[in-house]
């Protein structure tokens, strides 16, 4: 009597690299080909479980791909699927709106890709058992501006029925507004359940009359989209009653890591505050992988040499993480401030830091003459790679700003440890 699915969204078969391609060889292999690891995990939970459908709430793929080494593998994926009867159901969100792999590639039977104007499926159930009804729309372009609620039909009676929609419901930090909704209109449909797609992050708003579900992306791709990743397996009982299951699926998981070292007196304790705050965040992560990003910070006399020596404490880092296992350093950030001193420059060095603050960070000439050297370094850049100075003018700025801070703090550290005078 039951009915079981597998809710994912924002799969973004084969995304382009955005930050790693300019370093460790084998941790781009290992991140261009996650998506795929993680999608063909997701097809296999799906089996393992014996679903009776996966639902993918948009953004299967990263944009206009055309290439057919992508389409063979999503054909294959979903054929595993139709030869065990598990049907598959998907809406195109704002990312392949267009794509034209989607648009041309032969697919099972079994799969249903919602076209712009929405449609409802009504399932094949056995005598006796309650009636499901699935409603989806796609979205005819990239962008989509307008809600796309009003174009869903009414509930079919007596039906558990199922809403799948690519919306950034009211909006999100770092995601722009698409088919605006809210919580509050998706529960006025008296739909059972909604399959969301397009946010990042993991959402769910659950009560007795709907679940309504975000899943997030099922595998990140830079530290931006770090945590744990997952889909959501979903059982609507003979009852009606849904029960949601969070199921990982990253095969690398990004994670930001903070070592203080203001305990530190030489570059041994450095280090080995360091590798044993790795070692821990290892230990607590699900994923087969775990890509960190390592920010040393804490008022230490070491500040300089931290700043000047942090490729060494990388290869350290990343020696260890390789004894470790499968433990990548994607980078490693400095941000420890010096120890006051306690001599006659001490509070000179403080008068600059403060002027460096007020007058200089804050100077229009200052900010023009900045932006215009990252302008030109930007544009010598493969295109491919200039979102490595951010995706947009907002993170640009903001980029901008903590360089001029890092550089700031590098000079004064300097200056207050004494060293290369």
């Amino acid at each position: 009597m039951v009915y079981r699915f597998v809710h994912t969204a924002d799969i973004h078969l084969d995304s382009p690299l955005r930050t790693l391609a300019l370093r460790n060889a084998e941790l781009s292999d290992l991140i261009g080909l996650s998506t795929r690891r993680s999608f063909v995990r997701i097809i296999d939970l799906c089996l393992e479980e014996r679903v009776d459908a996966l639902v993918i709430a948009g953004d299967l793929y990263d944009g206009d791909q055309t290439s057919m080494k992508t389409a063979r593998f999503l054909a294959e994926q979903l054929a595993r699927l139709h030869e065990a009867d598990i049907q598959t159901f998907i809406v195109r969100g704002n990312h392949d709106a267009l794509s034209k792999i989607t648009a041309e590639l032969v697919i099972p039977d079994s799969v249903k890709v919602f076209g712009s104007v929405a449609e409802t499926i009504s399932i094949d159930r056995a005598p006796g058992e309650f009636p499901v009804a699935i409603h989806g729309l796609s979205f005819a372009k990239p962008q989509a501006p307008e809600g796309l609620l009003r174009h869903y039909a009414v509930p079919v009676p007596d039906a558990v029925n199922i809403g799948i929609m690519h919306t950034s419901l009211g909006g999100s930090a770092g995601h722009d507004l698409y088919a605006p909704c809210s919580v509050a209109d998706l529960r006025q449909t008296g739909f059972r359940y909604w399959a969301l797609g397009h946010i990042h992050k993991r959402s769910a708003v659950e009560d007795a009359s709907s679940a309504i579900i975000m899943p997030g992306i099922p595998q990140g791709r830079d530290i931006n989209e770090d945590g744990p990743k997952s889909v959501s397996l979903v059982t609507i009982r003979d009852d009606r009653s849904v029960v949601v299951e969070e199921r990982q699926t990253a095969v690398a998981q990004f994670e930001r890591l903070i070592v203080d070292i203001s305990r530190a007196t030489d570059w041994k304790d450095v280090v080995l505050e360091a590798k044993g705050t790795l070692e821990r965040l290892s230990s607590a992560v699900s994923a087969d992988h775990l890509v960190a990003r390592v920010e040393v910070t804490g008022a230490t006399e070491l500040a300089w040499r931290i700043r000047r020596d942090v490729d060494i404490l990388r290869t350290e880092l990343e020696t260890h993480g390789a004894r470790i296992g499968n433990v990548w350093i994607e980078k490693v950030v400095t941000s420890p401030v010096a120890a006051p001193r306690q001599d006659v420059r001490t509070g000179a060095l403080d008068e600059l830091a403060a002027i460096i603050d007020s007058e200089i960070h804050g100077s229009t000439e200052y900010r023009d003459e900045v932006r215009s050297i990252a302008d030109e370094l930007r544009g010598q850049l493969p295109t491919e790679l200039r979102e490595i100075f951010g995706r947009d003018e907002a993170s640009f700025e903001s980029l901008l700003a903590q360089y001029a801070k890092d550089g700031a703090l590098q000079v004064l550290a300097r200056l207050r440890g004494g060293e290369g005078e």
